[in-house]
């Protein structure tokens, strides 16, 4: 098993909105990545980052929205795969931690591949207006939804094992979104946890800090589930600081994990 980050862009912000407490003179780059982990299995991709039409869903998002972001594209996850000589056929799905824009844009990209996502999220991707507009560019046949059948892991009460080997598992983790996830990875060296947008930097997950309220007005649909996801995995941070906690934002979460994967 091996790990790859796949950068596909670059949104710029401050630390003020990132998490409460940050500061407002603080630069802070937003990235926008996807993440191919290889499996004997076959592999995945956790989220696909941005796609080559975000250009044209940037445009069906509110004006005011657009107005605040500062997009810097790069190179498509699709685009870096192809660059690396890299065989789709191994490709065996794409497994969101939420669906929303900056996290599936690629997905329309990779056609054919089935989008994993749980049944809240699914529902989620059909209601939830102007935030999965880009989400809602797959084709719904692509889709397949699971189940947490799992038992208890590292303190969250459910779990979903995906190769049935324990090396990679997602949990439920709502409150951003209705169905978002944690996943972690564990490889024979590192583990790793992909906690999506549970925080977007990981100072915020240690201080327990949420994000600022003007945020979290518009994108965390319920802030007590939030809080709660949050707990728990800073319980988890806490017990187990061998994990690599990995906010899909923080370009820090990344340390170590090399880009693309070789010929």
């Amino acid at each position: 098993m091996a790990i790859y980050v796949l950068p596909t862009g670059v949104n710029h912000r401050t630390a003020a909105f990132a998490y409460r407490g940050g500061s407002p003179t603080e630069r802070w780059e937003s990235v926008l990545n996807a993440v191919l982990v290889r499996h004997p299995k076959g592999d995945l991709l956790i989220d696909a980052g941005l796609g080559k039409t975000i250009d044209s869903q940037l445009k069906r998002m509110p004006f005011t929205f657009r107005l605040a972001t500062a997009l810097a594209p790069g190179r498509t996850a699709a685009e870096q795969l192809e660059a690396a000589g890299y065989d789709l056929s191994r490709l065996r799905f794409i497994l969101l931690t939420h669906a929303h824009w900056d996290h599936v844009s690629g997905a329309p990209d990779l056609a054919g591949i089935p989008v994993l996502v749980t049944a809240p999220e699914r529902r989620f991707i059909s209601e939830g207006g102007w935030l999965t507009v880009s989400a809602r560019d797959i084709e719904p046949s692509r889709l397949r939804e699971y189940a947490f059948e799992g038992g208890r892991y590292l303190g969250f009460e459910h779990s979903h094992d995906f190769y049935g080997d324990g090396s990679v598992v997602a949990v439920p983790a709502p409150g951003h979104t209705p169905g978002s996830v944690i996943v972690f990875v564990n490889l024979r060296e590192k583990r790793y946890a992909f906690v999506g947008d549970l925080v977007w930097q990981r100072q915020a997950l240690v201080e327990r800090a949420e994000r600022p309220w003007f945020v979290k007005r518009q994108l965390d649909l319920d802030p007590v589930a939030l809080q709660g996801s949050l707990l728990r995995m800073n319980a988890v941070a806490m017990r187990f600081p061998e994990i690599q906690i990995v906010p899909s934002h923080d370009p820090r979460g990344y340390d170590g994990i090399p880009e693309r994967p070789a010929r």
